[in-house]
C-alpha cells in the first residue's frame, strides 16, 4: 500500500507464546518478516507487546482486497524466507489461530500510516478495543458509533485512530484460520503512556451515558488491549 493510505482488509492477529519466547519471536519477526511480506504486497501495519499479557504477541497486517490477500499469503508462506524460518517462529507459539479479519467501519475509518518505518521505539501505546456485538446490532452499529459513541469518546479526550467491523468474505487461505463466527467492532486509540490511558478511561467511566448507549449492543464485555509497539512497528504510540 502507498504511504498515507489504509488497507481495506485487515488482520488482527493475537498469538499465545511459550513463556519467555515473546522477545525471541519479535527479534525474528522484525528481522525476517517485515520487508519480505511487504515485497509480496502485504502491508505490515504494526507489531506489539501486550502490556497485560507477557506471553502474547499482537500484530496487524493489511491487504487491498480479499483476492490480493489470498495471492499475497500464498506467495509469502510458499516463499523461501518463511520456509527457512517457520520452524523457529512456530517453536515460540502455543496458539496462532486467534485472528480477526476486519474491514473499515466506514470508507475513511481505516489506518492512515505515515511514510517510512522508524528504527527506534517510542514510549506511547496503542489501545485496541474489541466489542463483540449482538447479532442484530452488527449492521447498524457503525452508524451508532459515529453519531453517538465517537462524540462521547472525543469529549473524554480519547482519540480514534481507526475503526473496523468483521469481514465475512471467504477466507481464501484456509491454512491460516480466522474467527469466521466473530461479530465485532474494533477501534484503536493512542496515548503517550498507560497513565494517560487510565486517566481518560476513568473520565469515560464517569459518563454513565456512554455505558448506557453501548450496553444494549454488546454480546459480552469489551476486550481492551494495551499494546506497546516493537522497534519496527509502523503504527506507533
Amino acid at each position: 500500500m502507498n504511504d498515507g493510505t489504509f488497507s481495506p482488509i485487515v488482520e488482527l492477529r493475537r498469538y499465545t507464546l511459550h513463556p519467555g519466547q515473546r522477545d525471541v519471536l519479535i527479534t525474528l519477526f522484525d528481522r525476517e518478516f517485515v520487508e519480505t511480506q511487504e515485497a509480496v504486497g502485504i502491508d505490515v501495519i504494526g507489531q506489539f507487546r501486550d502490556l497485560d499479557a507477557p506471553d502474547h504477541f499482537v500484530w496487524l497486517r493489511g491487504f487491498p482486497d480479499q483476492q490480493s490477500r489470498t495471492e499475497s499469503l500464498r506467495a509469502f508462506y510458499g516463499g523461501p524466507v518463511w520456509q527457512a524460518q517457520r520452524s523457529a517462529a512456530n517453536a515460540t507459539m502455543i496458539d496462532s489461530d486467534d485472528v480477526l479479519l476486519l474491514r473499515p467501519a466506514h470508507p475513511d475509518s481505516g489506518f492512515r500510516l505515515g511514510p517510512g518505518r522508524l528504527a527506534s521505539g517510542s514510549d506511547g501505546i496503542i489501545v485496541a478495543t474489541t466489542w463483540h456485538l449482538q447479532p442484530e446490532a452488527k449492521a447498524g452499529f457503525p452508524e451508532v458509533f459515529e453519531t453517538v459513541l465517537a462524540p462521547m469518546l472525543g469529549d473524554a479526550g480519547i482519540p480514534i485512530l481507526a475503526s473496523f467491523v468483521s469481514e465475512h468474505g471467504e477466507n481464501g487461505f484456509p491454512a491460516l484460520p480466522v474467527r469466521e463466527e466473530a461479530r465485532v467492532f474494533v477501534w484503536f486509540s493512542r496515548f503517550p503512556d498507560r497513565a494517560a490511558y487510565e486517566r481518560h478511561a476513568a473520565a469515560l467511566a464517569n459518563r454513565p451515558s456512554f455505558a448506557e448507549a453501548l450496553r444494549p449492543h454488546l454480546a459480552r464485555p469489551p476486550e481492551v488491549a494495551l499494546l506497546s509497539p516493537t522497534t519496527r512497528s509502523r503504527l506507533r504510540g
